[in-house]
């Protein structure tokens, strides 16, 4: 009891401290930790600091608080450090793995009901961790969860903020996280793996683990009113220090058949009837892309479409051609996809794939047998 009675002491001199400087985001985290020390001891207390976070009076629109409030800019080029976008907008849906849209929905499930958390202790996840290579979507879910959030969303590229001089790259570090701290937004620290390439500049070695603990301490006292987003394309460069600070890991990989089935099926389905076919030939031609490389390459087919004055299947006719590197077993689907809806010739899908006319022919036994095509009506 009386080691709680001298944390009560100094917690209470921090809280006066945060709020003279005027800052509620640490003001609230510090009242939450404050609720888990002492719920033991102090339960009644415990209990009145969980009503009062519960009854706090609801804070400025996040988008209002942010036009008050300068965005942090390099202190030598006075170029803003954030990007930033009120109102996402996808031109089509987040496809990804369903392990990674169930942890996405979970951090909802938790920013949609805080106070039941709230009430045993517990805060709404507020710092994740996305890694995977380039591409496959990590970005593109630090959006979806703004746009769901109804946030604003704060970008900050490590690779581009990092200064020849790295104490001035702490300053603009820090002057960004505080901004963020101060409106209820979604930041998203791009190229996490940043800081870990410099490791091997001897020079620098010190001014950049000063740097790293500065970060690892932001990501600690996160407040419990934002989310803190960290990508990475190289998870393997990253201390084991910091992945222990994140709440949330999510690895996102390149998307699988029935992923990009789905993807080229939004991607086209405005533009051509047969849409649903195509999505299904493409799900195969284009295995081992990135959704970045798969949108890029049908956009581009797209662009030829209406610049050679040709039509858009003859373009994915083309775009089959030049990526069906796949296994045997998946060149043998694809041929009998393209012969069978109709979109080649027997001897066209036989050139696109390599697969021989009698396999094409041959009817897939782990399906329902399918009608030769000379005997359609």
């Amino acid at each position: 009891m009386a080691d709680n009675s001298q944390n009560i002491a100094k917690d209470f001199v921090h809280l006066a401290r945060l709020a003279m400087t005027g800052r509620p985001q640490d003001v609230q985290l510090l009242v939450h930790r404050a609720i888990k020390r002492y719920r033991a001891d102090f339960p009644d207390m415990a209990e009145s600091l969980t009503e009062l976070m519960r009854e706090s009076p609801t804070r400025a629109s996040p988008l209002r608080r942010q036009s008050e409030v300068p965005l942090p800019v390099d202190t030598d080029s006075r170029l803003h450090l954030l990007r930033v976008e009120n109102d996402v907008v996808f031109d089509h849906e987040l496809i990804v793995a369903p392990a990674i849209e169930q942890n996405l929905k979970q951090v909802l499930i938790e920013r949609r009901d805080p106070q039941a958390l709230l009430k045993v202790g517990l805060h709404p996840t507020r710092t994740l961790l996305f890694t995977g290579p380039p591409g496959v979507g990590k970005t593109m879910a630090a959006r979806w969860l703004a746009r769901e959030l109804k946030r604003p969303l704060l970008v900050l590229d490590l690779a581009a903020v990092m200064s020849s001089f790295l104490g001035r790259t702490g300053s603009n570090l820090r002057h960004v996280l505080d901004y963020a701290k101060s409106i209820e937004c979604v930041l998203l620290l791009d190229e996490l793996d940043a800081l870990a390439k410099r490791r091997d500049d001897r020079g620098e070695v010190g001014e950049l683990k000063r740097l790293v603990t500065v970060l690892l301490q932001e990501v600690d006292d996160w407040p419990a009113s934002g989310i803190l987003v960290a990508a990475t394309n190289h998870a393997e460069l990253l201390d084991p220090a910091v992945w222990r600070r994140f709440e949330m890991s999510v690895e996102f990989a390149l998307p699988d058949i029935p992923q990009i089935e789905r993807l080229a099926l939004a991607l086209l389905a405005p533009h051509i009837d047969d849409a649903e076919t195509w999505s299904k030939v493409l799900a195969y031609a284009l295995k081992g892309h990135s959704h970045n490389d798969i949108e890029r390459e049908i956009m581009q087919a797209r662009r030829a479409a209406v610049t050679s004055g040709s039509p858009l299947r003859d373009q994915l006719r083309a775009l089959v051609r030049a990526n069906a590197g796949l296994t045997h077993a998946e060149k043998v689907e694809l041929a009998r996809i393209l012969y069978h809806s109709a979109i080649t010739s027997q001897r066209e899908a036989r050139e696109i794939t390599g697969v021989a006319r009698d396999t094409i022919r041959k009817p897939d036994k782990s399906k329902p047998e399918s009608v030769p095509r000379e005997e359609v009506a």
